[in-house]
């Protein structure tokens, strides 16, 4: 075999090497990404609120918790990309019945289960303090849910004048 020969064997050898791979990746991150998508729990692009509090609180509805979360929120918010919030509850996070989850949900945005925090009885006590996206003007709920599947909720009205999600680039 000359070297022109044994140069193009190996090429072809390489390149079939290459492609076998290319499509065994992609292989790969196809079922990855279906399993994703079907997985039970994973929220759908564009999921309405309704479907989010569904899935995550199934038939359970949550009971006003106006005497027992206190939702700390601009009522404007000049830039949805950074809105400070504080959830304080009075609710135990030890004994019988005590706070497990806490979930923040934006009513608009494109998926609105935004943030989920877990507590124990080291916790101390059930506070949140964080930022959020919002991508408009749109109700804000912080919900408490119990160890024994009781939920507290309480909403906020918050006016958004720069959407947060989809600002254009700063130049």
């Amino acid at each position: 075999m000359n070297e022109g020969n044994a140069r193009r064997s190996f090429l072809k050898l390489t390149g079939g090497l290459v492609a076998g791979l290319t499509l065994a990746d992609y292989s790969i991150l196809s079922r990855q990404a279906a399993a994703q998508t079907s997985a039970p729990g994973l929220p759908l692009p564009d999921e309405p609120v309704e479907a989010t509090l569904k899935r995550l609180f199934g038939n359970r509805t949550p009971q006003r918790g106006d005497d027992k979360i206190k939702l700390e929120l601009p009522q404007i918010a000049e830039d949805g990309g950074n809105v400070a919030m504080t959830i304080d509850s009075s609710l135990p996070v030890s004994g019988a019945s005590q706070v497990s989850n806490i979930y923040i949900l934006s009513d608009k945005n494109r998926r609105p289960l935004i943030a989920k925090f877990s507590f124990t009885p080291e916790s101390g006590r059930a506070f949140v303090a964080t930022s959020i996206r919002l991508a408009t003007t749109t109700d804000v709920r912080a919900i408490v849910e119990m160890n024994d599947g009781a939920l507290y909720a309480v909403s906020k009205h918050v006016r958004v004048t720069i959407s947060g999600c989809d600002l254009p680039p700063q130049s």
